[in-house]
């Protein structure tokens, strides 16, 4: 399935707040749908596989990734030694595309992915143009384009949420160092993420 084009507010009013979708808020109360209802009222009740179901939307909208891009990362943090839902959140985290959000370069992931696809976001001084470039701890993350870097310091004076602390705002604006990986009290998104790795654990 290839990544979501379509409204984003429709999927916020289903899901919730998704800030790496869209920094916009709907007017509507009611979920998306002829029948829909206003969120939380609903008297239907939602079965086990739905909560699971909503909880992995969740991740994949945020984050902007295809369903074979996030079985791919539950796969590998499943590999990987320590909590998986803790190391998948944090593989997430650490994708460039992520980091070029979390740092302000850009006011959602997607846009972060644009400046990323035109060449404009350098890694230790090399430009890396593939959005889920897995960043390191002591990655530099910098912006080459001089056009790049006014629409930055435009964000950067309107962005509504601090850099996390697992990143160190260089002293030139236009720079970033990944300090270490992030903690799960660092993640914007409103998830359950135990509930993904369960989701994922039938397959």
């Amino acid at each position: 399935m290839s990544r979501y084009r379509g409204p984003k507010l429709r999927i916020t009013r289903r899901l919730g707040n998704l800030p790496g979708l869209t920094q916009k808020k709907s007017k509507k109360l009611n979920k998306p749908g002829q029948h829909g209802k206003i969120l939380g009222e609903s008297k239907k009740k939602t079965t086990e596989y739905g909560i699971r179901l909503e909880e992995k939307q969740k991740l994949k909208f945020n984050y902007g990734l295809s369903e074979s891009q996030l079985y791919h990362y539950v796969k590998e943090a499943r590999r990987r030694k320590g909590v998986t839902g803790l190391i998948l959140l944090q593989l997430l985290e650490m994708r460039l595309d992520t980091l070029v959000f979390s740092l302000n370069f850009a006011p959602t992931i997607a846009a972060a992915r644009q400046l990323i696809n035109h060449g404009h976001i350098t890694v230790n001084m090399k430009v890396i143009d593939i959005p889920s470039f897995q960043c390191q701890p002591n990655d530099s993350i910098g912006i080459i384009m001089k056009t790049t870097q006014k629409r930055v310091e435009e964000n950067l004076k309107i962005a509504n949420k601090t850099v996390p602390t697992h990143l160190l705002p260089g002293k030139d604006l236009y720079k970033g160092i990944v300090k270490n990986y992030c903690e799960r009290s660092e993640v914007l998104l409103d998830l359950n993420e135990l509930l993904v790795v369960e989701y994922y654990s039938r397959r």
